[in-house]
């Protein structure tokens, strides 16, 4: 590492380079702050050449390396590795190219989300794919976790709005991989491929144009089960709205110390609805609504930007203001199919009661997207233990429902547990072989995604015993 080091420094200028340890605390975890580790060193790149160069001299030393952009991410993806080398995206934040004709942007990693929208929005465009953290989190790490966010219900996520992606492959070359290309879809691999299969340095977004008319409402129930009720109408009527959120009694609790809401009182549960579209069909689809809700006990109805604004901040900081209301807590990403809503949810109430863990439910309705905020004290003795718990069976929960264990988050350290549980070997094997025909020496975010990566070069199936090189201390089982 000490080699490493020194040829890092010379390649970077000085404060590009960061060994002091107070400073490398910043960079121990991601969103995700239960798991932590101290990386060995942080690099921040300002160019794809000079990330293609730290990457270059990673494989020279035999060091592992993570990507992190903004941090926001909830799985655990970025974090670090104490023997290792952490590039920061961060400082490579420039809009490179806006082509309206086209509806594309060009932009480095490090640009925020928001950011794309707000050098479009005046011209008419937007970007659509807004997950909570969009002020902050980078296109970088939504390209590598696939993000979505709350308009993923009509928009669909990440994926479907890159059209090419430069990348700065596990072995330090630098390429493109673009939709048009021939061939196996390379680009929709490394998409939420989690910082396995390299790193973005340059990405093509696509540009949608702004609806004609939006109608945002938010509907007050006396439980989450009537909101449940009224999501499934809402589907079941043909109406596809833009979003359709839900957040509980506890998770408005935590919204209103935050960051004063103003949700109607009393509520055990909020649905906002988003509606857009040609103005004609937004009405029509919005008459249906309020039949569908007639049984909310309040429904208010954004007036303009500012109220609209107004109704989805109680939800865009659901994620930070449980922090008023728990010292810690693990947030999920459990999926479920929207049928199945009641259940799960009544079985997560049962969960929470039996090991006297509170959780709070805020989540994508409209896709069965859970976001359980598993809340505890770090301080208090096998709490953390406890919260483990329960976050783990309500993931179990969503498999037996014939879910998935993560809609957007991604896997990272965080779930790699339960891909077994999701997934046969003969699938984790095929996965595998992906992985390592992109990166043959596993260097590139060692320990994310799998529960037990192979050595590429394994044969695939179960292995007795202690592989050789394991052994002789030339690599590492994970």
């Amino acid at each position: 590492m000490d080699k490493l080091v020194a040829a890092l420094r010379s390649l970077l200028p000085g404060d590009s380079v960061i060994t002091d340890p107070v400073r490398l605390r910043t960079y121990e975890c991601d969103g995700l702050t239960y798991h932590r580790a101290t990386p060995g060193v942080v690099v921040l790149p300002a160019t794809a050449e000079q990330v293609a160069q730290v990457v270059r001299l990673c494989n020279e030393h035999g060091v592992p390396f993570v990507a992190r952009g903004s941090g926001t991410g909830l799985s655990g993806g970025a974090l670090p590795r104490e023997d290792g080398v952490l590039i920061v995206t961060s400082r490579m934040r420039a809009i490179l190219e806006i082509d309206l004709p086209n509806r594309r942007a060009v932009v480095e990693p490090g640009v925020t989300n928001l950011a794309i929208t707000e050098a479009v929005r005046d011209r008419g465009y937007y970007y659509a794919p807004d997950p909570s953290s969009q002020q902050v989190c980078s296109i970088g790490g939504n390209v590598a976790e696939n993000s979505g966010g709350a308009h993923c219900l009509k928009y669909g996520f990440t994926v479907n709005h890159v059209e090419a992606c430069e990348i700065v492959t596990p072995d330090g070359d630098l390429v493109t991989l673009d939709r048009l290309d021939a061939g196996y879809d390379l680009l929709g691999a490394f998409i939420g491929s989690e910082g396995t299969l390299g790193i973005a340095t340059k990405v093509t977004v696509r540009l949608s144009r702004a609806p004609e008319a939006v109608t945002t409402v938010l509907a007050a129930f006396e439980s989450i089960e009537q909101g449940g009720l009224a999501v499934s109408a809402i589907i079941g009527a043909g109406i596809v709205p833009a979003a359709i959120e839900m957040m509980d009694a506890l998770a408005i609790e935590a919204a209103e110390a935050a960051v004063a809401c103003s949700y109607p009182e009393g509520a055990g549960a909020v649905l906002i609805v988003e509606l857009d579209g040609p103005a004609a069909e937004v009405d029509l689809q919005f008459a249906q609504l309020q039949e569908i809700c007639a049984n909310a006990f309040e429904l208010r109805v954004a007036a303009g930007a500012a109220e609209r604004a107004a109704i989805w901040k109680g939800r865009k900081s659901a994620f930070a203001a449980v922090g008023r209301i728990s010292p810690a807590y693990i947030v999920q990403d459990g999926v479920v199919p929207r049928t199945s809503l009641p259940a799960v949810l009544a079985a997560i109430d049962r969960l929470s009661a039996e090991h006297g863990i509170r959780v709070a439910n805020v989540f994508h309705a409209g896709d069965g997207n859970l976001h359980p905020l598993v809340l505890f004290d770090d301080e208090e003795p096998g709490a953390g233990e406890r919260a483990e718990v329960v976050s783990g069976a309500i993931l179990d929960l969503c498999i037996e429902h014939g879910g998935s264990i993560t809609g957007e988050h991604g896997v990272g350290v965080d779930k790699s547990r339960y891909m077994t549980k999701m997934f046969s070997a003969d699938d984790l094997d095929t996965m595998q072989l992906v992985r390592c025909a992109f990166d043959p020496r596993g260097l590139a975010n060692p320990g994310k995604v799998f529960p037990t990566p192979r050595l590429c070069g394994e044969v695939p199936g179960v292995r007795k015993g202690v592989h050789p090189l394991v052994e002789s201390g030339k690599a590492e089982q994970f």
